[in-house]
């Protein structure tokens, strides 16, 4: 079964918790054709490489914007960028996208409305 990532992914868990939205909107993820990602961390917008291989999605190296912001959505994205750094497990069931590291550490995301624009 082929998995296609391709689209914009809004975080629903992070470690079995809801998350806390960033000022500019829910965190999400955006998986483009040509291997790039990008998206809204938490506070930071964050950018870089991807490939999937097997079931197991690698993201290349990760750069981010540098603002503070309140300490719900920053710990929200300190989780989510460690979790992002590891070699992940993926599955997708309907429209739902389960991220899973050799630790235990989970993300799960929804595929985003497209009429929905996100910042």
């Amino acid at each position: 079964m082929t998995i296609d990532l391709r689209g914009t992914w809004t975080l629903v868990e992070l470690d079995d918790s809801s998350p806390a939205a960033g000022p500019r909107g829910p965190v999400h993820l955006t998986f483009d054709g040509d291997g790039q990602v990008y998206g809204m961390a938490g506070v930071n917008s964050v950018r870089g490489t991807w490939t999937l291989e097997d079931g197991r999605l690698q993201l290349g190296p990760l750069v981010s914007t540098l603002l503070a912001g309140d300490p719900e959505p920053m710990a929200t994205e300190q989780a989510l960028v460690a979790l992002l750094r590891e070699p992940l497990q993926v599955t997708v069931d309907e429209d739902r996208l389960r991220l899973a590291a050799d630790d235990g550490s989970t993300a799960l995301l929804a595929r985003a409305d497209p009429s929905v624009v996100l910042l």
